[in-house]
């Protein structure tokens, strides 16, 4: 939590040492997973103005397992079968594009409202 308050050209250099901390203290890959995931989303949160690959660098980790990534990930894919559902793509061919099940895109297709009009 110290991370929320500290300046942000603190922060880094207090985000790297908890995690060095955090992998030579934890033994349990979930909890020291817990502290990465809450850690990265921090720093996320607190540099809204970097990129993903410079919070990377300036952590020295990879965002790509964190479910923050995960998550903003399959929102994206969500909003680009729902893009594809409203300019009348097949559920199959998306399906065949993105790798989603027809089943998946398919409960994506109850959200997309309706237009009679076309």
């Amino acid at each position: 939590m110290v991370l929320t308050t500290l300046e942000e050209a603190q922060a880094p250099a207090e985000a790297r040492a908890l995690l060095a901390r955090s992998r030579q203290e934890i033994d349990e890959p979930a909890a020291s997973r817990a502290i990465m995931e809450m850690l990265t989303t921090i720093m996320v949160y607190k540099f809204t103005n970097l990129s993903r690959q410079e919070i990377e660098t300036m952590l020295g980790i990879s965002l790509q397992q964190t479910r923050v990534y995960q998550e903003a990930k399959e929102e994206a894919l969500q909003q680009v079968v729902i893009n594809l559902l409203k300019e009348g793509m097949t559920v199959e061919a998306i399906a065949r594009v993105t790798g989603l099940s027809v089943e998946q895109i398919e409960q994506l297709q109850k959200s997309v409202p309706h237009n009679p009009l076309g």
